[in-house]
């Protein structure tokens, strides 16, 4: 990897991370939605091409994964930069260069390949335990939550995470991989969290979330900070079950 190795980049504390060398401050959570019959080939051209090109134009590369229930044939990854102006010109090398125009090319030749392409740009929350994603010895089970409050609950939500919720999903065996807020401007950015944990399987995660759920320490947590009322909006928790790439520098 560009900077970063991901065996060693933890956070000792809730303060804000530190990374090595360069301080990565603009995270890119792209999702790539693949015509029909094409993710194979998606994540070929990235195996083969995109995932060293990236790293040649100065992206740090994080991990990439697929749904486990992947109906709608996705493809989700987090990149790294130093800012923003950082991040445009990297992508500004990157579609210039000649290998990547006729990989591209290559790749397309019987049709294209994305149908649709979203991308959130996240900042780390002062409370994310670790900078990025450790290396693992064994492909766990990873899950992506966003979180949606009612208007002006953010920090709340914030306050309960980093002083409750954290460290008793590490009571209960969950692992706490980074937490993120969306960069200002984009829409939701004053009512999201967005964060990862992972389990050895879904059926360990699930048996975690219903001891934390019975913890008596998350009941006071949860009570007393919604006692003006809920943080989070009705159905304001959406979740995903990921599984890594073989190409996914972090498994």
């Amino acid at each position: 990897m560009i900077r970063i190795f991901f065996a060693t980049i933890f956070c000792i504390s809730f303060l804000a991370p530190v990374f090595a060398e360069e301080e990565l401050t603009c995270f890119e959570l792209r999702t790539y939605y693949t015509n029909e019959g094409q993710l194979d080939a998606l994540h070929a051209r990235f195996r083969d091409h995109t995932v060293t090109l990236f790293e040649k134009h100065g992206m740090t590369n994080f991990i990439y994964w697929e749904p486990v229930e992947n109906e709608e044939q996705i493809l989700v990854y987090l990149l790294g930069y130093p800012d923003m102006a950082a991040r445009d010109a990297s992508w500004k090398a990157f579609r210039n260069d000649p290998v990547w125009k006729k990989a591209y090319a290559d790749s397309t030749e019987g049709g294209k390949l994305v149908r649709k392409v979203d991308s959130v740009f996240l900042e780390l929350t002062d409370y994310s335990p670790v900078a990025t994603f450790p290396a693992t010895s064994a492909a766990p089970t990873y899950e992506l939550r966003r979180y949606t409050t009612s208007e002006g609950k953010l920090d709340g939500l914030d306050a309960r995470f980093r002083d409750h919720t954290i460290g008793l999903f590490k009571k209960h065996g969950i692992t706490n991989l980074p937490y993120f807020h969306l960069a200002d401007g984009q829409e939701g950015s004053e009512n999201t969290l967005l964060y990862f944990i992972s389990a050895p399987s879904i059926e360990s995660r699930n048996a975690s979330f219903k001891a934390f759920g019975g913890d008596p320490a998350w009941e006071a947590a949860r009570d007393a900070s919604e006692k003006d009322g809920k943080l989070l909006v009705k159905k304001g928790v959406h979740s995903q079950f990921l599984k890594t790439t073989d190409y996914s520098p972090v498994k």
